[in-house]
């Protein structure tokens, strides 16, 4: 199933447990029946219901391009008669659906897709689903403002580094006798190090590619390759000091970054780091 994170939030004083995996949350229907009469019961009554059956159908179809639609068409045929059985796992089973999750284990329990649960809470209680829906966009705000936080701090750290950077450039690379226009194209060209090292390009290269965008390259950095950025501006800026030629501080930064990025981060876009950053051409 994926590295999985769990929170919990609490509604009309019951836990209730949040799984996401995939950038995609997950809150648990088991958690949710805890203080209805019924319990576990309710999702199963919940599932055989033809209208849920429905719901159900139209959500994979439009968000699951491996939905078998025509183990859902017998299924939705049966559904309504007095026989008919439903269960999370027989759902998931049948017609390979994303949207709920069945399993044991540590994150036990049944559990559905934001979408779904609050379809769910619908059926349970409209106070209930309201509650529902105030606690998880709180808990949506809350994370939002804590990355929110990570992503400044390390943007200031990458531009109290790069004060520490230009002033080794300064004492070091540019030559007294240039102009301060002519120390601004050192400067940038020393950014753009940097740039090619973490980002596969530089700054002139992502404006050409990005023209609708405002900002720079380094304003739509990730927060891990703002951190890195930050520990590259210190470690070239002592290059400098060592005399070391650019081409070789080039590859040597590179490869720090590539090392450190991938100790900061296990998900996909890092995974493809050596295939995006890596320097094909001295500048």
């Amino acid at each position: 199933m994926g590295k999985q994170k769990k929170v919990v939030i609490n509604v009309q004083g019951t836990a209730i447990g949040i799984l996401s995996q995939q950038e995609q949350d997950f809150i648990s229907l088991t958690d949710m029946v805890k203080n209805f009469d019924g319990g576990s019961v309710l999702i199963e009554n919940w599932l055989k219901n033809k209208d849920t059956i429905l719901f159900l159908g139209v959500w994979e179809q439009i968000n699951n391009p491996d939905f078998n639609s025509l183990e859902f068409e017998g299924i939705k045929n049966e559904a309504g008669r007095n026989s008919f059985y439903l269960s999370a796992k027989k759902w998931i089973e049948k017609t390979k659906a994303v949207g709920l999750i069945a399993s044991a284990g540590r994150y036990g329990g049944t559990f559905a897709h934001k979408d779904i649960a609050f379809e769910f809470g619908s059926w349970l209680s409209p106070e209930f689903k309201l509650y529902l829906i105030k606690e998880f966009q709180r808990l949506k705000e809350d994370e939002n403002y804590r990355l929110s936080l990570e992503w400044n701090l390390n943007r200031t750290l990458s531009k109290l580094n790069y004060r520490i950077h230009t002033d080794a450039i300064k004492a070091h690379i540019i030559p007294p006798q240039l102009s301060k226009l002519q120390q601004g194209f050192v400067y940038a060209t020393e950014a753009d190090v940097l740039n090619v090292a973490l980002l596969g390009k530089t700054a002139k290269q992502w404006r050409e590619e990005n023209p609708e965008k405002e900002g720079n390259i380094r304003d739509f950095a990730t927060i891990e390759q703002l951190l890195v950025l930050a520990n590259l501006e210190s470690m070239n800026a002592e290059f400098i000091r060592m005399k070391l030629p650019q081409a070789e501080r080039l590859i040597k930064l590179n490869q720090i970054a590539i090392a450190q990025l991938k100790s900061l981060s296990q998900n996909r876009q890092v995974k493809k780091l050596d295939e995006n950053t890596s320097v094909k051409k001295k500048l």
